[in-house]
């Protein structure tokens, strides 16, 4: 099995600079622009003035595909930098959970609910709401009850968040 090995800094960095060399290429095909897609004939001649706007005929298709590269460079630099902040946000994601992990396994071990973190909602009909953190977290909502039967009560809060929403009784129901 092969690895894959990547920081976001490395990528935001080349991102950056792959802008600047986009930046400079940009600069040289504006500045080239005149002299290539308008060229003067060398004399007074009939050959020499089609010698010359074929070769401007050159330079205006070289700026035009000159455009179209630009654009796909930009595109391309969007998308390392999109991609160096996804791929940050996913490593911080998963250092956030490791660490509520390690933080919610005693609590969770001894009465069944988290320290920190918000309850489930329930997702079987007439089934109630998970409980939120003990300290912080807000109470999941309740499930909507069947025909005859009773919605679901929500959630506990912890100290710090709001109890979930009751879920509706079902048609019939109490």
């Amino acid at each position: 099995m092969s690895y894959v090995w990547i920081s976001p800094e490395v990528v935001a960095a080349a991102a950056a600079d792959l802008a600047g060399v986009g930046s400079t290429v940009s600069a040289a095909n504006a500045a080239a622009a005149a002299s290539t897609t308008q060229v003067l004939a060398a004399g007074a001649d009939e050959v020499s003035a089609q010698i010359a706007a074929l070769f401007g005929g050159f330079g205006q298709d070289y700026q035009a595909i000159s455009l179209q590269v630009q654009s796909f460079h930009q595109q391309f630099v969007h998308s390392l930098q999109f991609g160096a902040n996804a791929y940050g946000l996913a490593e911080a994601t998963n250092i956030e959970q490791s660490v509520l992990g390690l933080i919610n396994a005693p609590t969770q071990t001894l009465f069944g609910r988290p320290l920190i973190g918000n309850g489930a909602n329930a997702t079987t009909p007439g089934g109630a709401g998970g409980d939120g953190g003990i300290l912080i977290g807000n109470g999941g909502a309740g499930a909507a009850g069947a025909t005859g039967q009773a919605g679901g009560a929500g959630g506990s809060a912890g100290l710090w968040g709001n109890g979930g929403a009751g879920g509706a009784g079902g048609a019939g129901g109490a």
